[in-house]
């Protein structure tokens, strides 16, 4: 620090080893439809170029007609999206590079708001209304005479990649690909319950990815990296939902989730109760279901040590807010600025979020056995689904010169 303050002749320094740098928009294959059930491939065509996937966007203009009953048409201010409702359009988004999978997100609308909720903060959550992101407030994207809306999604709010992975791709030939789902209606909230439908039509889908273009000097550099063909690693943390559809109406449970070579860095686990197919429901917001305990077990190491003896009648689950609120510090480095207040997190949110990323030597070496055992004080009720988004890391190399992708692990 007094040598910094002391050095007075420090020359200025700029950085000028971009030329360039601007988002280009990739449109889907001309003869994409976007109904429920199709499939939609962005490609980029050019593959000699520097792409930024973790700047890049998603872009969605479409719109929305309400009708009653007769088929009268109703004005559209009556229906609004749920949180991040746009996807919740979709089944199952992934990111291809040389024709092979690198991430893969299914069920991205629960998946995203599971992870938006433990991440994002109020200065962030303003500045993401442009996505859909509206976590307390009313939803306000759809025009209400005209029924249009336009979003624009930060792809690191869907895929681990693009949030993990803040380099240049060489010389990589990419796909966004986006499996719409078979029915629409997680996706709206009406304002009543009497005989309405609502109907979606997309109209444009746009995948913006910035384009690098470096100075002479190190594009000379990035060539010789590419012809020596070296390989090069992209890590990131993915994100893989598990979805328990009908829990049994019982206090105690045991989920096996899976068996695998992945370790869980963090398990997140919500309970969610009849807001499936339910267009007077929010489906973006989870039921705490009176939960008491929740342990997470790699295979017989269990994840927190300790019972929480949550009890939410008598307003007693300070132990699973911090839980909440420790995520932002321990995932991305960063003093916590939770979104919720504790009330906010009983009613919108009762997520649990088990940090699992201290693991000892056995468990490092070895494939794990995932599962996850918890208790609630009553029994669960009827049509109660059971969410558990897990992060884990994951290694993908490739070699541009040879147009080869693989994951290590």
């Amino acid at each position: 620090m007094n040598f910094e303050i002391l050095n007075v002749q420090e020359p200025p320094l700029f950085d000028m080893t971009i030329a360039y740098a601007e988002k280009r928009t990739h449109p889907p294959y001309a003869s994409s439809s976007f109904n429920n059930n199709d499939e939609i491939r962005i490609p980029i065509q050019q593959q000699d170029i520097y792409t930024l996937p973790w700047y890049s966007t998603l872009h969605v203009q479409g719109k929305v007609k309400v009708y009653g009953k007769d088929n009268a048409v109703l004005p559209p201010s009556s229906v609004e999206f749920v949180n991040m409702g746009i996807l919740f359009l979709f089944n199952e988004i992934r990111y291809e590079i040389s024709g092979d999978s690198i991430d893969t997100v299914r069920n991205p609308g629960i998946a995203s708001v599971l992870k938006g909720y433990a991440t994002y903060n109020e200065s962030q959550s303003k500045a993401l209304q442009n996505s859909g992101w509206f976590p307390k407030e009313q939803s306000t994207i759809i025009d209400g005479v005209s029924g249009s809306f336009d979003v624009i999604i930060p792809l690191h709010m869907v895929l681990g990649l693009c949030e993990d992975f803040k380099k240049v791709l060489v010389n990589a030939r990419q796909e966004l690909v986006l499996r719409r789902g078979s029915d629409d209606s997680n996706a709206f909230l009406l304002d009543d319950d009497l005989d309405k439908t609502v109907k979606l039509s997309l109209e444009k889908i746009s995948w913006r990815v910035p384009h690098i273009t470096t100075t002479i000097k190190e594009q000379l550099k990035l060539l010789d990296i590419v012809k020596s063909a070296k390989e090069l690693y992209i890590p990131f943390r993915s994100r893989e939902l598990h979805e328990y559809p009908v829990l049994p109406q019982t206090q105690k449970h045991t989920w096996a989730i899976k068996s695998a070579i992945e370790k869980p860095q963090y398990v997140m686990f919500a309970l969610q109760t009849d807001r499936k197919n339910q267009l007077t429901k929010n489906c973006s917001r989870f039921d705490h279901c009176y939960l008491r305990n929740i342990k997470v077990f790699l295979n017989d190491t269990h994840y927190p040590y300790d019972n929480l003896n949550i009890n939410f009648v008598n307003n007693q689950y300070a132990l699973l807010y911090e839980m909440f609120t420790n995520f932002q510090n321990s995932f991305l480095y960063k003093e916590s600025e939770p979104i919720f207040t504790p009330k906010e997190f009983k009613d919108i949110a009762p997520i649990a979020v088990i940090d699992c990323s201290k693991q000892n030597e056995e468990l490092k070496r070895s494939a794990v056995d995932i599962r996850i055992e918890f208790e609630t004080s009553v029994n669960i009720p009827d049509k109660t689904t059971a969410y558990c988004l897990i992060l884990h890391d994951r290694i993908a190399k490739y070699i541009p010169i040879k147009n080869i992708i693989s994951l290590v692990r």
